[in-house]
């Protein structure tokens, strides 16, 4: 087909996978997808023409596989590779490994995202291209000392950041001398699990900015195109939670200012394909922040205003075609409002809540869109992102979009784990929010705690369902692999309870953990009881404590990731640890006993 592609894999998972396969679809162009163990039966493994095993359980195991990655591409015959966003997105190695192999890239040239997937290097690019950033270290660091002569000039905060990531992944916040070295240490240990690299870089920290972005589009014929802003303030953990388009409240003369800026550091660069430049917004000045070499979360939100399909226009760019637009043509037509639904718990400080969903009924409507890779029946697994789904709605003007974003957020049933959705709901009836004021501190540092909770408190959950017991036969359509290739065949077998498809197996915390450790009989134990339980599945990181120490109300005891995210486990009573029942590496599961103080 002329300016496309022939044959796409799709180096990712989940709903981004999916949403490529779509256009790939709708343009007639057969569709890859790679998978884990634990990915089977995954939404996204449904949807292509073709599926692989990549093997393994873990993202570095698994997404972050290149030879086996690079296997699949061989063995499929693709033509071309989306890495979607996250994994290998902005590895420039893994780029240029796919293009010495004869096959094309659908993303930025390597060398963009050699100075631009890199934060340090980005930020050096820019000024070249007199862009101003927040003040940063220009090179990544590697001892607290250069830290801490950082902040002795600019003063704490400081953000301590991954370099080659984004999503707020790798990302610390540091108020004072003492929490250096620790925040150092865990920002890099996120860094190497989500993004295969553990530099780091540190800039000032602006207290109550926005986070304005642009999305630029640019071709291989020197056409360079911004489709406007998004804001992306209303975040927890530094991670986007509700975005939206167009930026509330800025003039037209700061939205032109930006989209020029942001092409000015793609011309720096030789940036084509699309990518998004970040800025911090503050009493109308807007600072250089990053540029994210791939497609983002939250492209569907300019996709609603401006009524272009992203990924049809990466395919044609990547394909050697020119842009379908140009900057005089892009008209922007009303407002968008994206929520991602996360399988966090809002009552507990957005804490991951992996497990098996039970019920998915999905909205709809004039104006709602849905790109989900979960279903009812899967698992949303410890191992990976926990974002099951984005809700996208649009409408004439801001108030509309919001009204109706609120309609879709109440139709929205998911169930077997609990989601954001409650918590969306209260922010987006919040009178900050709805007068664009907020910034990217709003949420967790100015919007009532209880409001959250009583909210996420109300919200049906569900529960897993009972195992059957009859032993009538019944046609079942099963995945099977033969020589590494995925195939469905229709078996006939014992009526029982569905496989946790997408998870591959029970959630680990109904297994008991990886050593098969006493569980809490309180499951995520009791409060001032003694026995320090894991409130979730996940790997333990690290312990902080050994037998023998004193320990008070509310230490730290055991760092736990889950989903990609560093959880601190605090104990609930004084006393001496007299237990550690976990090492690094263990596999927990919700309610499994880490340590035990009398």
């Amino acid at each position: 087909m002329a300016d496309f592609p022939e044959k796409v894999l799709i180096a990712n998972r989940g709903e981004i996978a999916v949403r490529v396969m779509r256009t790939c679809r709708e343009l007639g162009i057969p569709t890859v997808a790679v998978y884990s163990d634990v990915d089977r039966d995954a939404l996204h493994v449904r949807h292509a023409d073709e599926a692989y095993a990549l093997g393994g359980q873990t993202a570095a195991e698994s997404y972050l596989n290149t030879p086996a990655i690079l296997d699949a591409i061989a063995r499929s015959g693709a033509t071309a590779v989306h890495p979607g966003y996250g994994f290998f997105s902005e590895n420039a190695d893994f780029a240029r490994k796919v293009t010495e192999a004869g096959v094309t890239w659908i993303g930025p040239p390597p060398s963009a995202i050699d100075l631009m997937g890199d934060k340090v290097t980005s930020r050096r690019t820019a000024t070249a291209a007199d862009v101003a950033g927040v003040p940063g270290t220009l090179d990544p660091v590697t001892k607290p000392e250069e830290v801490l002569a950082f902040a002795t000039e600019h003063g704490y905060p400081v953000a301590i950041k991954a370099a080659f990531g984004g999503g707020g992944r790798g990302m610390k916040v540091v108020r004072d001398a003492a929490s250096v070295p620790e925040a150092m240490e865990s920002a890099q240990r996120e860094a190497q699990a989500y993004f295969g690299r553990p530099e780091i870089y540190v800039e000032r920290y602006l207290e109550r900015p926005r986070h304005v972005e642009v999305q630029i589009f640019c071709d291989t014929h020197g056409n360079g195109v911004y489709l406007g802003e998004r804001d992306c303030s209303v975040q927890r953990r530094h991670q986007k939670l509700i975005e939206e388009s167009p930026a509330p409240g800025l003039s037209e003369e700061t939205r032109r200012a930006m989209g020029e800026a942001a092409l000015k550091v793609a011309a720096a660069c030789g940036y084509v394909n699309a990518g998004t430049v970040e800025f911090l917004y503050e009493d109308g000045d807007f600072f250089f922040l990053e540029m994210n070499t791939r497609l983002q979360v939250e492209h569907c939100v300019t996709e609603l205003v401006t009524g272009l399909d992203l990924v049809e226009e990466q395919l044609r760019v990547a394909a050697g075609g020119k842009l379908s637009f140009t900057q005089d043509s892009v008209e922007r037509r009303g407002h968008a409002i994206e929520c991602r639904i996360n399988a966090e718990d809002p009552a507990n400080g957005f804490r991951p809540s992996p497990g098996l969903i039970t019920k998915f009924n999905r909205p709809d409507g004039f104006g709602v869109r849905v790109d989900a890779g979960y279903d009812a029946g899967l698992a949303v697994s410890q191992y990976y992102d926990n974002l099951t789904a984005k809700l996208i709605t649009w409408g004439p003007d801001r108030e509309a979009a919001r009204r109706r974003m609120l309609r879709a957020l109440d139709e929205f049933e998911i169930e077997g784990v609990r989601t954001t959705i409650p918590a969306q709901m209260v922010l987006l009836a919040e009178p900050a929010f709805i007068e664009g004021k907020h910034s990217t501190k709003w949420l967790e540092e100015e919007v009532d705690p209880a409001l959250l909770t009583a909210a996420a408190a109300s919200a049906p959950t569900g529960a897993p369902p009972a195992e059957g017991t009859a032993e009538a036969l019944i046609a079942r359509t099963v995945p099977v692999e033969v020589d590494g290739r995925r195939f469905e065949v229709k078996v006939w077998l014992p009526e029982a309870p569905e496989p946790l498809a997408g998870g591959g197996a029970a959630p680990a915390g109904a297994r008991g953990g990886r050593s098969g450790r006493p569980r809490s009989s309180a499951g995520a134990g009791a409060a001032g009881s003694g026995e320090v339980a894991s409130p979730m599945q996940g790997t333990i990181v690290k312990t902080l404590v050994s037998v023998g120490d004193a320990v008070e109300i509310g230490q730290a005891v055991v760092v736990l990731e889950a989903m990609k995210m560093e959880n601190h486990i605090n104990a609930e009573k004084a006393g001496t640890v007299s237990e550690v029942r976990v090492s690094p590496g263990d596999t927990v599961g919700t309610g499994d006993v880490l340590v035990v103080i009398t």
